[in-house]
């Protein structure tokens, strides 16, 4: 098989693991013409283009979701480490990627695959100066020692964890244990980020597989919490299962497309916003609605709070207000210390609020611009 061909495959097979800020379609968020590349969105809105590519998909796993599962049968190919270091040095010396983001399917056993990812990291640091963007994936169940070296090496390392729960998570694999293999390994990076303050300093994150199991958004969602609170993850990622051929799940259906984007919006909300979990509504199911946005239904859930008087509120109470985003409110509070009087809608659309949907929950001194009901 050609170089090329090979990198197609391994560069596909990395699109499930998710590097984004949002969620647009796998397809739009890689370049087309040239395999391995892939714009991450950060949190500033910057794109930011990658060489994202797995070392192989060999895999003894048996992730019933994935692309990779053991007894799929399709082309397996793997690279050594001095292939794709050679790869991505050309990608990044022709100013094409600026970063890398390596993962790999567990071919022979955990620490001799995370060895041979550590040591393209290795190559590239030690041997060739670079002193870029890396984001390493952390393979489930592997050794302390490994997972301390990857970290002393990389920007920002992630296991993913897929479910929000142990028995959710046993109903996708019989080859990982949740608590032993991700949740142990999650402290561990947690402990190692402590005491060396250097290592992976972009911290941890993870992914959700959404849809995979019947688990519900506000058990995924409480699981977030959960880690950020006792592991210190920096992000969560909401991945949209997708039923693929010849794996256990080919048959299940697809979630909603909008679910995972509503994940993310609640996500916000509780991480960005300081709402608190409590406050998120979701339906009988514990499912987050889909038609409306979770801020704008808590709106609506919350009347004796609104409309929010625009020339005395705090910063607080701005960013509860649905179209005002942290941004725009910094903006009021900045033209409000300096004096400016908010008299009408027009005063906020200047100042990037959203109208069609603020102008419900606002007043300017004591006057409704639009009733609920």
């Amino acid at each position: 098989m050609n170089s090329r061909n090979k990198l197609k495959i391994l560069s596909d097979s990395a699109q499930y693991d998710l590097c984004n800020y949002v969620t647009p379609s796998v397809e739009s968020l890689k370049n087309s013409e040239i395999p391995g590349i892939y714009y991450a969105t950060s949190s500033s809105g910057c794109s930011i283009p990658l060489f994202k590519v797995l070392m192989s998909n060999k895999c003894n796993n048996d992730c019933k979701y994935c692309v990779n599962h053991s007894k799929r049968k399709f082309s397996r190919v793997e690279y050594s480490p001095l292939e794709l270091t050679n790869i991505f040095l050309d990608y990044y010396h022709n100013k094409l990627v600026d970063g890398l983001f390596l993962s790999s399917g567990v071919c022979r056993n955990i620490d001799s695959t995370m060895e041979r990812m550590i040591e393209v990291t290795r190559l590239l640091r030690v041997n060739h100066g670079y002193k870029g963007y890396i984001h390493l994936k952390i393979l489930p169940g592997s050794s302390y020692d490994m997972i301390k070296r990857a970290m002393s090496l990389s920007n920002r390392v992630s296991i993913n964890i897929e479910a929000a729960t142990a028995d959710g998570f046993q109903e996708l694999t019989s080859t990982k244990d949740y608590n032993i293999d991700i949740l142990r390994r999650m402290k561990w990076i947690k402990r190692i980020s402590k005491k060396n303050p250097g290592f992976a300093p972009s911290g941890q994150t993870t992914q959700f597989i959404v849809g995979a199991n019947n688990e519900s958004d506000e058990e995924i969602l409480r699981r977030v919490q959960w880690l950020s609170n006792n592991f210190g993850t920096k992000r969560s990622y909401f991945s949209q299962f997708q039923p693929l051929k010849e794996t256990p799940l080919e048959s299940r259906s697809k979630p909603h497309p909008k679910r995972s984007p509503r994940l993310y919006q609640a996500d916000s909300l509780l991480n960005y916003y300081g709402f608190e979990l409590d406050e998120i509504i979701f339906n009988e199911d514990g499912n987050l609605e889909l038609d409306e946005d979770p801020k704008y239904i808590m709106a609506l859930n919350n009347p004796e709070d609104f409309p929010v008087e625009i020339n005395s509120a705090s910063f607080k109470e701005l960013i509860r207000v649905p179209g005002i985003g942290k941004i725009s409110a910094q903006r009021i509070i900045s033209r409000k210390r300096g004096g400016f009087i908010f008299k009408k809608l027009e005063d906020l659309k200047k100042l990037g609020v959203v109208i069609k949907r603020a102008e419900t929950f606002v007043k300017f001194d004591g006057s409704y611009q639009k009733k609920l009901y």
